[in-house]
């Protein structure tokens, strides 16, 4: 995983670059999303993937797919990283241009997963509660994970604070296990 953000960082970086030029951030954003959903389709992927097609019919596949669906500045990123042999790491570039673009726009983007619904005031409280600490605007994507057993998992970009008790029953296996050494 390391490996293929080091490589989609500088095309990431680009695109946000040609972003904030033409201010245009929320194009950027769907012609991305967009390319990382067409590289997700499994028939798309066995395409680019399999050795025994050409790359000049990956590239017709490609483009004849994505040219009624983006800008010509969208096609010419999708040339490029054909080119540089690079499709692959497009879902990594659409997700470093999100992080660019909220640290730019100034607001940070807060994954939770619990495992129940949220409420709109617990919502509303925790965003409250994150924007004193993080002294930036929020928001807020929810999921449910019936896993967590109850609780919620919060993401910050990389940090992590694990409120579920899934979370908890675990550091109290660790814990045990740890004393349970040492005995």
């Amino acid at each position: 995983m390391a490996e293929l953000a080091t490589l989609a960082r500088p095309y990431a970086g680009a695109v946000f670059d040609t972003a904030k030029e033409s201010d245009d951030f929320a194009l950027w954003s769907e012609t991305l999303s967009f390319l990382a959903s067409v590289l997700e389709n499994e028939q798309v992927s066995s395409i680019i993937t399999n050795p025994r097609i050409d790359m000049s019919t990956v590239r017709r596949i490609l483009l004849d797919i994505c040219e009624s669906q983006m800008t010509e500045a969208g096609i010419n990123l999708v040339k490029i990283l054909m080119d540089n042999d690079k499709l692959l790491i497009i879902p990594q570039i659409a997700f470093q241009y999100e992080r660019l673009r909220s640290e730019y726009q100034g607001y940070v983007e807060v994954e939770i997963a619990s495992a129940y619904p949220v409420t709109p005031v617990q919502q509303q409280q925790t965003e409250a509660a994150l924007q004193r600490r993080l002294g930036k605007g929020i928001v807020i994507n929810i999921t449910i994970d019936n896993t967590l057993i109850g609780g919620w998992l919060v993401r910050i970009g990389d940090q992590v604070i694990d409120l579920s008790i899934k979370g908890r029953l675990q550091q109290l296996a660790n814990a045990c296990e740890v004393v349970c050494r040492s005995v």
